[in-house]
């Protein structure tokens, strides 16, 4: 694509938020942008987490492309929170139990592995980002709190500390009101991060006055240097102030932190970040993903069955959409993306997801020949184990198809193994066919006998087309037979349907056609010479 003219009429939503920063810094005059992202550490790293990144990052290539102007991104870890809870998914929970309210960098890690609990996720957050090759800066709350970076910024919030109070004391009950302070003290004996009320906020002196509320003792506390920190929604916006950000997406549940974090960057005198409302991911019951609870698909589980270009097109598809993040959905995400790559390659387009997920270059490695739900098919019509069981198909649907030559392929194949092995071969459940079927089943084991010859001598992709076409000549009978929205006579999906059930032993499969191609004529009709022979027995 040429550049600016052709960017600027593209629809896709990574250059529409891209343009939102572009107006931006027009407006302000600012020769580079920072986009922004968060994390917090008191779970393990989630796959949302990654998400967000993937999307800014895309956002951020857009702008890019739009602008030409520098940019730099921030993972920023909120590390200097208090632990609130003990998360579900970490050993050595009696241990982490003692350290509630403390920073989770001043925890001791139970993995055993860091210096703290907070060190430990941010290092799983920053290997799993850089086995991706985003480009971003990590950023610690801790480092830059004890840092000096946020004092000025947490000594300009002190000397508005009343108008902070006008923003938030309306939005809470009566109890937290007459507690509340954007300001929260790390206790010097116990390392608590404390919400407790102010006494006094002294700017001039950087000093918080406190008092314990069970002891009673009093405390004067530097505002600076790492003594305290600010209250979350309070220190969103200490950080957009103080950094300039201008670019930072959340979930659909942070909606109304945001518009009071931005109100309180303006108390400070600066712009909030302009951003983009994303929905949730929800688990396998529907339910809202949680980093404590770690219900739903970690990073890792999605990569063993996937590789990870397809997670980034999961995560591209309609993210103000909720959708379910399941393992069901990796076979689905896994096809999309080829098909939108193999798009890239011979009609670049920077609507297309795959531009996207590959920085506007298509790879230069060959494409699969079938579909990552093509060999999941075949897998479980061989009842694979071994990637080997499935490479002589392979190699007789795609002439010298082997790993080296087809490195794509071939880890297509090691992820199809794996997911036939832990999801498939559990479900598999065959059914007998209808009467009507095994009439559609004998007349389509007897046009393939017919054509057998003819179908093995073509190339593949024609042997597929011809094969399809008996597949439906055998389904033009009743009860298979629908209108379409021409008027005309169809196939119905009950047919199709049946094929799977009854020959795959699974409710849903690839285009025939394309299977008895990549299975071998002769295979196929020995899948139906089963499937009719189970159901003779089972009527006996």
């Amino acid at each position: 694509m040429s550049a600016a003219a052709d960017f600027s009429a593209v629809k896709a939503w990574p250059f529409e938020e891209a343009r939102k920063v572009a107006t931006r810094l027009a407006a302000s005059g600012k020769k580079s942008a920072l986009f922004e992202t968060g994390y917090g550490p008191s779970g393990l790293p989630h796959i949302g987490t990654f998400g967000e990144v993937a999307r800014t990052s895309w956002i951020r290539h857009a702008f890019t492309q739009l602008t030409g102007l520098p940019s730099r991104l921030i993972a920023f870890s909120d590390d200097m929170d208090g632990l609130r809870k003990v998360p579900d998914n970490v050993p050595n929970k009696e241990m982490l139990a003692a350290h509630i309210g403390r920073p989770v960098t001043a925890i001791p890690d139970p993995f055993g592995t860091h210096e703290s609990f907070g060190h430990h996720n941010n290092a799983r957050l920053r290997a799993f980002l850089d086995a991706f090759g985003f480009d971003y800066e990590f950023a610690s709350s801790s480092d830059y709190y004890r840092s000096g970076k946020f004092d000025a910024a947490l000594l300009r919030m002190a000397e508005n500390h009343a108008k902070v109070l006008e923003v938030i004391l309306p939005t809470l009950g009566p109890d937290r009101r007459a507690t509340y302070s954007p300001f929260l003290p790390i206790h010097p004996k116990t390392g608590v991060v404390m919400q407790v009320p102010m006494d006094e906020v002294r700017p001039d002196q950087d000093m918080l006055v406190w008092r314990d509320p069970d002891s009673g003792e009093k405390f004067g506390t530097r505002i600076t240097g790492g003594h305290c920190k600010a209250q979350w929604k309070a220190d969103w916006a200490l950080r957009w102030y103080a950094l300039g950000v201008d670019y930072e997406m959340s979930g659909k549940d942070l909606i109304d932190s945001v518009r009071l974090s931005s109100a309180i960057c303006r108390v400070l005198g600066g712009p909030p970040p302009e951003g983009f409302t994303y929905e949730h991911f929800l688990d396998e019951q529907g339910q809202k993903i949680s980093k404590s609870k770690g219900n739903g698909l970690t990073i890792e589980e999605w990569l063993r069955y996937a590789p990870p270009e397809s997670l980034s097109q999961f995560m591209y598809n309609q993210p103000q959409r909720a959708k379910r993040l399941y393992f069901d959905q990796i076979p689905r995400a896994v096809d999309e993306y080829l098909q939108n790559r193999t798009r890239l390659r011979t009609a670049p387009d920077a609507a297309n997801p795959a531009w996207h997920i590959h920085r506007g270059a298509a790879p230069n490695d060959p494409e699969s020949p079938v579909s990552f739900t093509m060999l999941l098919n075949l897998a479980s019509v061989v009842n694979a184990d071994d990637p080997d069981l499935l490479w002589g198909f392979l190699a007789r649907y795609a002439p010298g198809a082997t790993p080296a030559m087809q490195p794509l392929l071939g880890k297509l194949v090691t992820y199809a193994v794996a997911y036939y092995r832990d999801f498939v071969a559990p479900m598999k459940r065959f059914r007998n066919p209808s009467e009507a079927e095994r009439e559609a089943l004998t007349a389509l084991m007897v046009a393939l006998r017919d054509r057998a010859a003819d179908l093995e001598a073509m190339p593949a992709e024609e042997r597929a087309k011809a094969a399809q076409d008996l597949v439906f000549d055998a389904g033009r009978r009743e009860p298979f037979l629908e209108a379409n929205k021409d008027g005309r006579m169809g196939v119905s999906r009950a047919w199709f349907n049946a094929l799977y059930q009854v020959l795959l032993g699974q409710e849903e499969g690839p285009r025939f056609g394309g299977f008895i191609a990549l299975y071998g004529v002769a295979g196929t009709i020995g899948l139906i010479e089963t499937a009719l022979a189970r159901a003779e027995s089972a009527g006996a």
